[in-house]
Parts: structure tokens; sequence; C-alpha cells
């Protein structure tokens, strides 16, 4: 077992899934395309590290509003608003496109300063992430074709 390929993925889908620039499908493709680790596991460790990282952002959301009255802050009150009610209006369902590229880590950031309960949140997410690498997998692999 090449334990090094697993830790890899799972520290390219946790950072993927934080504020940070980086990508993870091309880890998960790459290892697929070596055919030297089961798929169901790559999935897996994908899903594990991108919702975990997801989870970050949720808990940094839940304790950034502490600055919220610094000037350096960067959402004002009246922003915060307009996003809470875009958020309400969609509800918690908005998260099922947290795996959406540059709208997707925000969103999982401000469901913890909207006070999402951690259940759902983790519950929506766990199920958009996964399936997001599921296709991915289903489409490498050839599932699909």
């Amino acid at each position: 077992m090449d334990i090094g390929a697993y830790a890899g993925l799972f520290l390219a889908a946790f950072g993927a899934a934080t504020l940070l620039p980086m990508q993870s499908e091309a880890v998960l493709v790459g290892l697929l395309l070596t055919e030297r680790f089961p798929a169901a596991l790559l999935l897996l460790i994908a899903s594990l590290g991108n919702v975990l990282g997801s989870t970050v952002n949720w808990w940094l959301g839940r304790h950034i509003s502490r600055w919220g009255n610094r000037r350096w802050f960067p959402l004002k009150e009246k922003d915060l608003k307009r996003v809470e009610h875009h958020y309400h209006r969609y509800g918690r369902w908005s998260l099922l496109l947290s795996w959406v590229p540059v709208i997707g880590d925000p969103l999982t950031l401000l469901a913890g300063v909207l006070r999402e309960p951690f259940w759902s949140f983790v519950l929506i997410v766990t199920v958009a992430k996964t399936a997001r690498y599921l296709v991915l997998t289903a489409f490498t692999l050839g599932w699909l074709a």
C-alpha cells in the first residue's frame, strides 16, 4: 500500500476545500489512471478530505463574526445582510453547490457565519462533494461510456 499517494490525495482534497487556491481533481484522476489503487478507496479518501476541509471553512465562519466590527473586516453589515438574504432564500440546499469552483468554498464559510447547524452542513456537503468525485471517477474509468 502506497500511503504517500493516499496522504497526498487527502491533503490535496482537504486543501482544495479550504479557501486556499488548490485543486484535488487532477490528483484523483492521476491516481485513478495508474490503476494501482482501488477506485472506491480513492473516492472515500478524496471525499473525506474535501468534507473535512469544508468543515474548517464552516468553523472559521462561525468564529469570524467576532471581528465584524473591525475596519479591515471584508464584509460590512449591509453586505452580510444581503448575502444572508440570498442564503436564506435558497436555504441550506444551496450547499449542494459547495463543490463548484470559486463559489463553493466561500459558500461553506458563509454557512458557518449564518449559523447553519453542523449536522445539516456535513450531510449536504458530503452528498455534494462525494457526488462530484463519483462522477469524476465514473468518467475517468469509463463507467459512463
